[in-house]
């Protein structure tokens, strides 16, 4: 009994020491391979360190690199505006090299694996899409661009005598239309390059975005100057163009009444400026034919006979048209287009060439000269015509005799001169149909477009035969529901104010010259017209909450409502036009008919695809 439970105990004692023994190897391994880990581990943390730190150097380095190129394009697009040929080539060349640097940082496998990592990796996609878009910029387009020399300078393309460098355009015109197609590629991926959480980036994003834009409106509008101008400037043989000076003080569809009007005549690139208001155009003319839904739209105001009507449409193509038939008809003489502007436009070219003095020793400034022509000649002359037609026609004879002398500085006039195109102050017409073709694809042409996009197109044209229009105030709202439907519910709202100030006026200012509603001294009487989306429904129209009648017409595919409002003085008026759209694919566009106010405009109009 003993001796079994001795072996018992004995036996027990020697399996408890190999599995001492085996414990003490195994905790021996078990250290072993801990060591193994923490080793591993530190090799892991040093080559993450290493590769955040690497990405962190890479990074700096690139930001430095893009930065550096973007500073040197536009250094070169300066000297390519200014003229200096050598050193828009040593800058662009400059841009060209930092943005290679920059895309070797940024096109390597680390930076693009980073850049994978969602959100966390957002900073480094972005910088990688905008050093993309910068070394597109400097190799396709400021590089080539050099070549295009003295097209893209207004030093060099305005000469003195209101000449233009026509020899110059034409060379330029295959690089320009390169260089254009590239930059609008570089502008569209621009504004698609991602955003992310870190400020600064989403600063440099913004900038950039900015600057490729600006870039793309100049090469594209000297593209598109290069494919037309030298002929429509007289390369091919003379040219002359009706110029109608609009008065934005009784609202027109293109802007304001016809107050008055020259011919301009160019040959070789040599323009000079004649006919200026020298006679008063008939009360009417024969019509002209410009289909049938323009004759149902604007027929009864006599839109193709009568000059005070002649532009009732805000598609320009059609005035210009109606004015060439008019000038035609007046002086055997058929034009070659039309061009329109106004009192507003002629402020922004009078910043850049200074004041006019005219005989008697009054100034004509770009501060005063829309005071003067739309407000003050109606007082100062009061119901004496004559008096002030002559006084307006010496401004404008004073103005253009300035404009044809020798230009100081033609990039700020031409800068000017695309600041009243971008408001559509300034307007073309060409009766040859390539040249129009090219010209209603810009802002120049001044079209309603006769495509499907979103559209609420507010024409004003004034009723009362006054000139309470230089006081009028405009507030547009458009809205539109989601994109889930084939139609959706919109509405435009249009808020007019009339700021007639209190005092004397004359009735020629603030009468009416037909006065059917027997409305107070001081009230405007406006027609309201909504050219809508194509396809869209009229449900309703109110005026200050009330249900209101609404003529329905056409123009180019948008139907178009009017409604007729007096706007007493001192009140304001708001229209409420709800509709049913389709919802077509497009971003939403609200073009602004060129009035003397800037209007408040908003739209909550969701794009479709």
């Amino acid at each position: 009994m003993n001796n079994v439970t001795g072996e018992s105990d004995s036996s027990g004692e020697r399996r408890r020491k190999v599995r001492r023994r085996l414990s003490d190897e195994e905790v021996a391994a078990r250290n072993k391979k801990r060591r193994r880990i923490q080793i591993g581990c530190g090799v892991g943390v040093l080559a993450a360190v290493g590769f955040v730190g690497w990405l962190g150097y890479e990074g700096l380095q690139a930001k430095s690199n893009l930065e550096k190129a973007q500073d040197f394009a536009m250094q070169a697009k300066d000297a390519l505006l200014s003229g200096d040929t050598e050193a828009a080539t040593r800058t662009a060349g400059d841009a060209d090299r930092y943005a290679q640097e920059a895309q070797g940082s940024v096109d390597s496998f680390p930076w693009r694996a980073a850049g994978a990592v969602p959100w966390l990796g957002s900073p480094f996609d972005s910088t990688r899409q905008m050093t993309t878009i910068v070394t597109g910029l400097t190799a396709d387009v400021l590089l080539p661009a050099v070549d295009a020399g003295s097209a893209v300078s207004p030093d060099q393309l305005i000469l003195d005598g209101a000449r233009i460098n026509l020899a110059a355009l034409r060379d330029a015109a295959p690089v320009l239309e390169t260089t254009a197609a590239a930059i609008t590629d570089l502008d569209v991926q621009a504004q698609e390059v991602d955003g992310t959480y870190i400020g600064l980036l989403n600063d440099a994003r913004m900038d950039l975005q900015d600057q490729v834009s600006e870039l793309s409106g100049l090469l594209n509008n000297t593209s598109t100057a290069a494919q037309i101008a030298p002929a429509m400037l007289g390369a091919d043989g003379p040219r002359s163009y009706f110029i109608g000076f609009q008065t934005n003080a009784e609202a027109r569809g293109t802007g304001g009444l016809l107050g008055g009007f020259a011919v301009a005549r160019a040959n070789d690139g040599a323009v000079r400026v004649d006919d200026v208001s020298r006679r008063d155009l008939k009360p009417e003319y024969a019509p002209i034919d410009l289909g049938q839904d323009f004759k149902q739209a604007y027929g009864h105001s006599g839109a193709t006979t009568r000059p005070v009507n002649s532009n009732v449409s805000s598609h320009f193509p059609y005035t210009g048209q109606i004015w060439q038939s008019m000038w035609q008809q007046e002086t055997g003489e058929r034009v070659d287009g039309a061009i329109a502007t106004d009192p507003v436009a002629l402020s922004y070219v009078l910043e850049v060439v200074g004041a006019v003095t005219l005989p008697d020793g009054e100034k004509i400034t770009a501060d005063n000269v829309v005071e003067l022509t739309e407000s003050t000649a109606y007082s100062r002359f009061g119901d004496d015509q004559a008096a002030r037609k002559d006084y307006l026609e010496l401004v404008a004879k004073t103005v253009v005799a300035k404009l044809t002398g020798s230009i100081s500085n033609p990039q700020a006039l031409l800068e000017a001169l695309g600041r009243a195109v971008n408001e559509g102050r300034l307007a073309i017409w060409s009766a040859t149909p390539a040249e129009q073709e090219i010209l209603s694809t810009t802002k120049l042409g001044h079209v309603v477009p006769d495509d499907a996009a979103p559209y609420a197109g507010v024409v004003i044209n004034n009723l009362g035969g006054n000139k309470l229009d230089y006081y009028l105030k405009r507030e547009i709202d458009y809205t539109a529901g989601p994109c889930d439907t084939d139609t959706r519910e919109s509405s435009v709202t249009v808020r007019l104010t009339n700021g007639l100030p209190e005092g004397k006026h004359t009735e020629y200012v603030a009468g009416m010259f037909e006065n059917p509603i027997d409305a107070p001294f001081g009230t405007n009487l406006s027609d309201v017209g909504l050219l809508a989306t194509e396809g869209a429904k009229l449900k309703r129209v109110k005026v200050n909450g009330a249900y209101a009648f609404a003529f329905n017409s056409a123009e180019r595919g948008h139907p178009m409502f009017n409604v007729q409002v007096p706007i007493p003085q001192g009140e304001t008026v708001e229209i409420v036009y709800e509709l049913t759209e389709p919802t077509n694919p497009g971003l939403a566009r609200v073009p602004i008919q060129p009035l003397v106010d800037e209007p408040v405009v908003t739209t909550a109009v969701p794009a479709c695809d």
